[in-house]
């Protein structure tokens, strides 16, 4: 079993900043990547960033020069650095990885993190 937990989420006034982490636990081998994303209420739920096992990361292009997504690999964590928020950027915000696990690629999501900007 596999578990994603994330934190970081809250309230923050437009311009302000926020730090979701989120951590897997669990029986696995190996982390391919992870990422967020997120859906705001009644619109799609839409990739923020990604990162793969190496480093190399994606961004969606309205976030791209204000959030930074890391993972510390030795932590099995993954962290999205959110700057300039916006109030259109209020949303849940989900935490994904795709890991192997029994020797099978498994895809699983967290909770999902509420990030309300204010205007």
């Amino acid at each position: 079993q596999v578990r994603l937990v994330e934190s970081g989420g809250g309230l923050v006034q437009a311009g302000g900043s926020l730090r979701l982490s989120c951590a897997a636990s669990g029986t696995f081998s190996s982390i391919n990547a992870m990422a967020w994303y997120r859906q705001a209420p009644g619109k799609q739920r839409e990739l923020v960033a990604g990162i793969i096992r190496s480093g190399n990361t994606n961004y969606a292009d309205s976030v791209k020069g204000r959030f930074t997504i890391s993972r510390d690999n030795a932590k099995d964590t993954v962290y999205l650095q959110m700057n300039s928020l916006q109030p259109e950027e209020t949303a849940v915000y989900y935490c994904n990885t795709d890991l192997v696990a029994v020797g099978v690629r498994q895809i699983y999501w967290g909770q999902g993190a509420q990030v309300t900007v204010s205007s």
